[in-house]
């Protein structure tokens, strides 16, 4: 007999397979339930259960702490129900009318663009239509089933492209094999669009984005979309990245604020070269908005980056700058648990 799982404050109901998660029990029927990772890692779809019994399943203590499972919290990516269950979390609109799907794409270029990143652009088939929110992300399946996943930097209807940073990440297997081995017109598999970091159109509120690293790739993606639809909302990005050379689309972003009025781009390097001789902003990425900003409580805030930067930034932007916390939102680039992915998921 399925179990059952009510969602409050909104009420939705929907039913669980034997040994399902919550999460893809919630998203196989069209509930939006907030997560990112998937795999236990970054936190995101952290709700509470109110009622029932669940098994939390195989989590990190770095992600959910003994104090919050005494306070009845759980990862939803993670938890199995044992009874019927009352959960309380945030519904995430816009991803009903979305699905996941599993498909090939053929390799259209890799363009090494920097150092240390190159662009992977995917052709999708002509006769198959791919929906995605921008800032989503796809997961590579590889022929022995393993997983790597990696945020779409592309928006919908990018002449049926998507495309992809990816950061070559020392003895990360599958971005050794995209810089040294992968070629154009190679088939891949992918499955997606996964992930709930997107622009909550249902705001007016300014917005600060925050971008470490490849980090900036779905953050391009959401601002590229605003930008398309005439979104006129303040929009400023702040750039974290280590020196002058891991910039890698600084143009694509100083474009923007050249263009857009209601857009500034603001790099900051935490360790610029003596040859980059660098005048602009330097230390911590979220540091750097602290300094600019002494309030936050009528502002969005959408991060992507290294886990450290993202949970800095949460941290001080609502105990320090009364930022709401539902306001804060974020997909860390987080090591996963799930043995099927050889690389970190997302490695910025």
């Amino acid at each position: 007999m399925p179990l059952h799982v009510t969602i409050q404050p909104s009420g939705h109901t929907f039913e669980l397979k034997e040994h399902e998660t919550l999460l893809d029990g919630a998203i196989r029927q069209g509930f939006g339930l907030p997560y990112g990772c998937r795999s236990g890692a970054c936190g995101t779809c952290k709700g509470r259960i109110v009622s029932g019994e669940a098994d939390l399943g195989e989590y990190q203590s770095s992600s959910l702490t003994e104090e919050e499972i005494a306070a009845g919290k759980a990862l939803f990516c993670l938890a199995t129900a044992k009874t019927d269950l009352v959960i309380e979390a945030r519904m995430v609109t816009g991803v009903k009318d979305i699905s996941v799907r599993k498909l090939p794409v053929r390799v259209e270029s890799v363009e090494r663009i920097s150092h240390d990143v190159a662009i992977l652009s995917l052709k999708l088939p002509a006769t198959e239509k791919f929906n995605f929110l921008p800032g989503q992300y796809i997961d590579f399946i590889m022929q022995d089933g393993k997983r790597r996943s990696f945020s779409l930097a592309s928006t919908p209807g990018d002449q049926a492209l998507l495309e992809l940073h990816i950061r070559h990440y020392p003895g990360g297997n599958f971005s050794k094999y995209v810089f040294e081995e992968l070629k154009p017109k190679t088939i891949l598999r992918i499955e997606g669009p996964l992930g709930t970091f997107f622009l909550r159109q249902d705001s007016d509120k300014p917005i600060i984005f925050m971008a470490g690293g490849t980090g900036f790739a779905p953050i391009k993606g959401i601002i590229e979309q605003a930008l398309k639809q005439g979104c006129m909302r303040e929009m400023v990005l702040y750039w974290g990245v280590r020196s002058l050379r891991d910039l890698y689309m600084a143009e694509v972003a100083g474009n923007w604020q050249a263009q857009y009025p209601n857009v500034t781009f603001i790099p900051v390097l935490s360790e610029p070269l003596p040859e980059d001789q660098w005048t602009g902003r330097t230390g911590l990425v979220h540091e750097a908005i602290l300094a600019d900003f002494s309030d936050l409580s009528g502002y969005q805030v959408y991060a992507c980056g290294a886990p450290v930067m993202v949970d800095a930034g949460k941290r001080s932007f609502i105990s320090q700058r009364g930022l709401p916390e539902d306001e804060f939102f974020s997909d860390p680039f987080t090591v996963a648990l799930d043995p099927n992915k050889t690389d970190p998921n997302k490695k910025a």
